[in-house]
């Protein structure tokens, strides 16, 4: 595939189908694991580890799956690169493994990864499959981290646990809690939309 080609599959598959901002995928982590930007960077790239990895298999396997057990076939090499995942963080990263808690395991059934290897990997070639990894994973990361960082100098007053405001300037601690998470992601979404309706307003 021209590297012109790749390149739009990259930025196709991270802005324009942007699997938080735009697909709404992948919602539980996205909501629960993003009270601070290093959470949404850490779990943005296990995701992103696992997507790109399993998608390549999957690409590179996939005539030779059976059309009748091929999600079977996905979630069994899904599983296998969420462990591996798992293992490094709970021996390089045990700090963000602790925090970023059950949801490791989980990237198995993580909606993202399952719907890329079959609406994308089962059907494209390998460097296609490389290209909508890489750009899903990198919009999944940039998504949390945005997220992350949001809630965390809100409720906290800090950016990757550097205190960013005066410690007794008032913070919401709302932000770093379920609600929280809600309340980011509209307000987020709130303001992308209002800056493609200008964008559009101007052509």
């Amino acid at each position: 595939m021209p590297k012109q080609s790749l390149f739009k599959t990259i930025k196709n598959s991270a802005i324009a189908q942007n699997p938080v901002f735009v697909m709404m995928l992948g919602m539980c982590p996205t909501l629960a694991v993003t009270t601070s930007a290093i959470n949404g960077v850490g779990m943005g790239l296990s995701v992103t580890f696992v997507l790109f990895f399993s998608s390549l298999l999957v690409s590179i396997l996939r005539k030779f799956i059976p059309n009748q057990v091929r999600i079977p076939s996905f979630i069994v090499i899904i599983a296998s690169f969420s462990t591996i995942v798992q293992i490094l963080l709970k021996a390089y990263f045990p700090a963000l493994d602790a925090a970023l808690g059950i949801f490791i395991p989980l990237i198995v059934v993580n909606c993202i990864i399952l719907e890329r290897a079959e609406s994308f990997a089962s059907k494209n070639g390998i460097f296609a499959t490389m290209a909508d990894s890489v750009g899903t994973g990198l919009g999944f990361t940039v998504a949390l981290t945005i997220l992350g960082t949001v809630r965390e100098l809100l409720g906290s007053g800090s950016v990757f646990n550097i205190r960013l405001v005066p410690q007794d300037f008032p913070t919401i601690l709302g932000f770093i809690m379920a609600p929280g998470g809600f309340i980011t992601l509209g307000l987020v979404l709130a303001v992308i939309a209002a800056l493609r309706s200008k964008r559009r307003s101007q052509t």
